[in-house]
C-alpha cells in the first residue's frame, strides 16, 4: 500500500497535466492512523465530486466500549461523528479552480438522528467515513499542489479533529447517545401502554420555518400535557420522563386558528424518527408506524382498491382497482391512506388543512341535498371508528370546523394560546346537548384488493445508462427519465433518504420486486435486505449519499411513479 506522503509527491507531480491524469490516484493510502482510499476520480472539474473514503480502526477511533455496545448507540455515534466532521469541513470549505474545484464535503445531517453511509460505526469499533472532494483545476488543467494540500494535508487534519474519539468532548458524545437511546426506548414502551405518540413535558416544538426545521428561537411557549392525559414513561437515562400520552383510537386536535394544533401534529409526525440534544423534541415520540396522510390533487394512482372510501364513478369506473393520471382531492386521499395501510400503517395523522373537505365529511344539510345513492365518497368520518375498533388503526386528526367529528373521537384535546386542554368531556357533553343530524354512511369493511408491482415498469434508465438517478432535494428527484415529486410526503426529512429510495427500487427490481410477490411482500424484503445488510446492499460502490428510510415513504415513492403498472392480485 502506497503512503500519504506518496500520494502528495504524485499529485504534485500530476500539476499542469490534463485533467483524466487524476485517475492515476484511485487506490489506497496509509496514513499512519488510518487508510484514505480514492474509490473514483470524477471525469472532470465540472462533474459530480470525486468519491474518497476514510477508514479508521478501532484502536485509532477509540470509541468507547458502551457506545459499541447497541445498534442505537452506534447509530448515535455515527451520527455524532458525520455532525462533528461536517462542521470541521464547513469551517474549512473553500474553493480553487473550477467547477467544483476544491471541495472537500460529507453528508450534512439535519436535525433527525438516522443511519447513514456517511459515517458509520461498526460493532467493532471501526469508524468509516464517506466523502466528496472537488479534485482542483484551472480549466481541465491539474492545479496538484491544491490536490496535494486537499487530500494530504486538509482532509487528515479534519478526519483527526473529527472521527478520534479522544479529540471529541466526551461529554457532548455521551450526551448525544443518550439523548437518542432514551427517545428509542420511549418509543418501544408506547405499544405496552396503550398509547400511539408521547409528547414530553418541556418540549419545544414549533420551528423556524416551513424550510428550516431547526428550533425556532426566542420565547416560545414550552409543552406541558394536561393533567388528566399525563402519563410517566421510564428512559435508561433521564429517568421517570412526564408528558402527553396519547391513546390509541381516535384522537382530535381542536382549537382556533394560530393556537399550535398543527404544531403539535407535525411534533408528532416527526416523533417516527430520534432527535439531537437541543432540538425541542428529543422527548417527543410515536410509533414507527405512524404516517401522515393528505390530499394530492395531480398525483397519479395506479391499481389502488380504493372501494372502502368510494364507490363506483360516473361511466363505470371500477374502484376497486383504481387507476388515474390526475386524482382529486378525495381519490388521493383515499389512495393515500389505502397505500399506508397496505405496508402495515397502525396510526393515520390528518390535519383539516390538508384534507380534501368532501373526502373528510358530508354535514347533514348536503346529505339531504344529495342523497347517498348519488354520492360515490364514503367520508372519513364513517370509517375512522371502524378503522380504530376492528382493524386497531388510531387516528389523530387536527379538527377546526366539524364538530360531527366528536360523535366518533375517544379522545379531543384543544389547543389554546399553545397550551393543550383535556376537553374530552366537554365534546361528549356537546355531543348529547346538541346530538348530530347527519346520517352515517359507512357499512362494512371489505377485504382490499392486493397488489402486485410489475418490475419492468421500474425503469431507473435513461438514454444510454441503464441508471440515472440524480436527487434534487427531499421531495424532488429524477429517476430515470420521470421527474418524481415526493412534496405531499411529509416524512421524508432528508435529501438522503430520498436517494436511498431510489436506490433501493433500482436494487428492487427483479429481486423483490419480481412480478409475484405482492406489494406488501416486495417493500418487506428490501427493507428486511437493509436491515441485514445495512445501506450499502443498495448500491455497488461506497456512496456515502444516503440514510435510512422507512418502508411507508419507500411505498409512497414507488406509487408516485407515473410508469407504475400493477397487477391485482387477491383479496387480503
Amino acid at each position: 500500500m502506497r503512503t500519504i506522503q506518496q500520494l502528495s509527491e504524485h499529485l504534485r507531480r500530476l500539476d499542469n497535466r490534463g485533467y483524466k491524469a487524476y485517475r492515476e490516484i484511485e487506490a489506497a493510502y496509509d496514513a499512519g492512523d488510518f487508510t484514505l482510499y480514492v474509490d473514483h476520480v470524477q471525469g472532470d472539474p465540472y462533474a459530480a465530486p470525486s468519491r474518497v473514503r476514510v477508514v479508521l480502526p478501532a484502536a485509532t477511533a477509540g470509541v468507547p466500549v458502551w457506545a459499541l455496545e447497541s445498534r442505537i448507540r452506534r447509530i448515535a455515534a455515527g451520527d455524532f461523528f458525520n455532525r462533528t466532521l461536517f462542521d470541521r469541513l464547513d469551517a474549512a470549505r473553500g474553493t480553487a479552480g473550477s467547477g467544483h474545484s476544491g471541495e472537500l464535503r460529507v453528508l450534512r445531517p439535519g436535525q433527525q438522528v438516522l443511519e447513514r453511509a456517511s459515517v458509520g460505526v461498526g460493532a467493532d469499533g471501526q469508524v468509516v467515513a464517506r466523502l466528496r472532494a472537488g479534485l482542483p483545476a484551472r480549466g481541465r488543467r491539474i492545479l496538484g499542489r491544491s490536490a496535494a494540500r486537499l487530500l494530504t494535508e486538509i482532509l487528515p487534519a479534519a478526519v483527526r479533529a473529527s472521527l478520534r474519539y479522544e479529540a471529541l468532548d466526551a461529554a457532548a458524545f455521551r450526551r448525544h447517545v443518550e439523548t437518542v437511546e432514551d427517545a428509542d426506548a420511549l418509543r418501544r414502551h408506547l405499544a405496552e401502554r396503550g398509547l400511539v405518540a408521547f409528547v414530553a413535558d418541556g418540549a419545544r416544538l414549533p420551528r423556524r420555518s416551513g424550510v428550516d426545521d431547526r428550533p425556532l428561537e426566542g420565547d416560545v411557549v414550552a409543552f406541558q400535557a394536561p393533567e388528566t392525559l399525563r402519563v410517566t414513561l421510564q428512559a435508561p437515562h433521564a429517568g421517570t420522563v412526564a408528558g402527553l400520552g396519547v391513546p390509541v383510537g381516535v384522537t382530535l386536535i381542536a382549537g382556533g386558528g394560530y393556537h399550535g394544533k398543527s404544531t403539535l401534529l407535525r411534533g408528532i409526525q416527526a416523533g417516527v424518527y430520534d432527535h439531537i440534544p437541543g432540538d425541542g423534541r428529543e422527548r417527543v415520540v410515536a410509533v414507527d408506524t405512524a404516517v401522515k396522510v393528505r390530499a394530492e390533487d395531480g398525483r397519479r394512482v395506479e391499481g389502488v382498491d380504493i372501494g372502502n372510501f368510494i364507490g363506483p364513478l360516473p361511466g363505470g369506473q371500477d374502484t376497486r382497482c383504481f387507476r388515474t393520471e390526475n386524482a382529486s382531492g378525495s381519490t388521493s386521499q383515499a389512495a393515500a391512506i389505502v397505500e399506508a395501510l397496505e405496508v402495515g400503517a397502525t396510526a393515520l395523522l390528518l390535519d383539516e388543512d390538508t384534507s380534501a373537505t368532501n373526502f373528510m365529511i358530508r354535514d347533514a344539510r348536503v346529505q339531504r341535498l344529495t342523497p347517498r345513492e348519488e354520492e360515490p365518497i364514503t367520508p372519513f368520518i364513517d370509517r375512522a371508528r371502524q378503522l380504530a375498533d376492528d382493524r386497531g388503526v388510531s387516528t389523530i386528526l387536527v379538527v377546526g370546523g366539524s364538530g360531527d367529528y366528536f360523535d366518533v373521537a375517544d379522545t379531543v384535546l384543544t389547543m389554546r394560546a399553545y397550551v393543550p386542554q383535556d376537553v374530552t368531556a366537554e365534546a361528549k357533553r356537546i355531543v348529547h346537548e346538541m346530538p348530530a343530524e347527519r346520517r352515517w354512511e359507512g357499512g362494512p369493511w371489505s377485504p382490499v384488493r392486493r397488489r402486485v408491482p410489475l418490475p419492468a415498469s421500474i425503469d431507473p434508465s435513461r438514454g444510454r445508462r441503464s441508471v440515472k438517478i440524480r436527487t434534487r432535494s427531499e421531495d424532488r428527484v429524477s429517476f430515470g427519465t420521470e421527474e418524481v415529486e415526493l412534496d405531499a410526503v411529509e416524512q421524508i426529512v432528508e435529501q438522503a433518504q430520498t436517494r436511498a429510495m431510489a436506490e433501493a427500487l433500482v436494487w428492487a427490481r427483479g429481486r423483490a420486486i419480481d412480478g409475484r410477490r405482492d406489494m406488501t411482500a416486495a417493500l418487506a424484503h428490501v427493507a428486511a435486505a437493509v436491515r441485514e445488510h445495512g445501506l450499502d446492499v443498495l448500491h455497488p460502490d461506497e456512496v456515502g449519499e444516503m440514510a435510512a428510510f422507512r418502508i411507508f415513504e419507500l411505498a409512497a415513492f414507488v406509487n408516485r411513479l407515473r410508469s407504475l403498472e400493477i397487477r391485482a392480485g387477491e383479496e387480503e
